[in-house]
């Protein structure tokens, strides 16, 4: 069982400019479509978990859902799924450690956290297993920051670096308990 993060930020560590948008992700040209890993990342969880605003911005997008997998969202005031994806979101809620031992339990054993606040508490509580980052190469100055205040540190082993279009470095680090 694993938790994992797999999120872009910029250079100052943010993932979101202080207008909360994230336009600047999409600055760098990509002739090619890459997807820098992502769908060979996809193929590897099972199931994804991210809070209410993540899934709120996802839908915003002017595109299909792209999860193929079950998305998982935390909300504590959401009653309802939104119309036409019952079956491709679930609602829970509660203390992360019995929601991810309820997601477990389904079998979904991988697991990909997202969201800034999803990952900070995820963060909080030990709970993540391994980081992909990917490191765009701006300064925002401000906005939404990948990480938040812990009561301790957590010490991660760099694992590989790769690099995309010339200038997007992303670093994969596991938890090193």
């Amino acid at each position: 069982m694993s938790n994992i993060v797999y999120i872009a930020t910029s250079l100052d560590g943010y993932i979101a400019d202080k207008n909360n948008k994230i336009d600047w992700l999409h600055e760098i040209p990509n002739p090619e479509g890459s997807d820098m890993g992502f769908s060979t990342f996809i193929d590897r969880i099972d199931a994804l978990v991210m809070g209410r605003n993540t899934m709120e911005m996802v839908l915003s997008f002017d595109c299909e859902w792209p999860y193929p997998k079950p998305v998982f969202v935390l909300s504590n005031t959401m009653a309802e799924v939104p119309a036409g994806y019952e079956d491709k979101i679930f609602l829970v809620k509660g203390e992360l450690k019995d929601v991810v031992g309820q997601i477990n339990a389904q079998g979904f054993n991988s697991l990909y956290i997202d969201g800034g606040v999803t990952i900070q508490n995820f963060l909080k509580e030990d709970m993540i297993d391994e980081m992909i980052i990917t490191t765009i190469p701006v300064l925002l100055g401000g906005g939404i920051s990948l990480f938040g205040e812990l009561a301790a540190p957590l010490k991660f082993k760099h694992i590989e670096s790769q690099q995309f279009l010339g200038c997007i470095v992303q670093n994969r680090f596991l938890r090193n308990k």
